[in-house]
């Protein structure tokens, strides 16, 4: 996999990621963490339930504003330790032209566990 071409893969294995949207229910500092970081609780609905993670996403963020806010994450990643912190889902975004995280997030409010098509 190169940075301009990217390995190909099937739609089936895009099917095995599950992206899905929730909403931030509580966002907090996360000053352990040897790269700045926010953790975050996300309600992704009642099917899969309150996740948790840590996002390097402090360029545009504060645990304040991300409250409320909604958010797509791969939900089907197994947990990851960060620090003293257990990782559930991979928050998703896209770098700035500073390297600033930006999450990807829908433009009008959507069912929380709604999955990414």
């Amino acid at each position: 996999m190169t940075k301009d071409k990217p390995a190909e893969i099937t739609f089936d294995d895009f099917l095995k990621v599950d992206i899905r949207v929730g909403t931030v229910i509580k966002a907090e500092p996360y000053p352990e963490a040897r790269v700045p970081a926010i953790k975050l609780w996300i309600d992704f609905g009642p099917d899969i339930g309150e996740k948790k993670t840590s996002a390097q996403i402090t360029a545009h963020y504060t645990p304040e504003i991300l409250v409320g806010q909604q958010v797509a994450a791969v939900v089907n990643f197994p947990p990851r330790q960060i620090g003293k912190f257990m990782s559930e889902v991979l928050t998703l975004g896209f770098s700035d032209e500073n390297g600033g995280i930006v999450l990807v997030q829908p433009k009008q409010p959507v069912p929380n566990g709604s999955r990414l098509h």
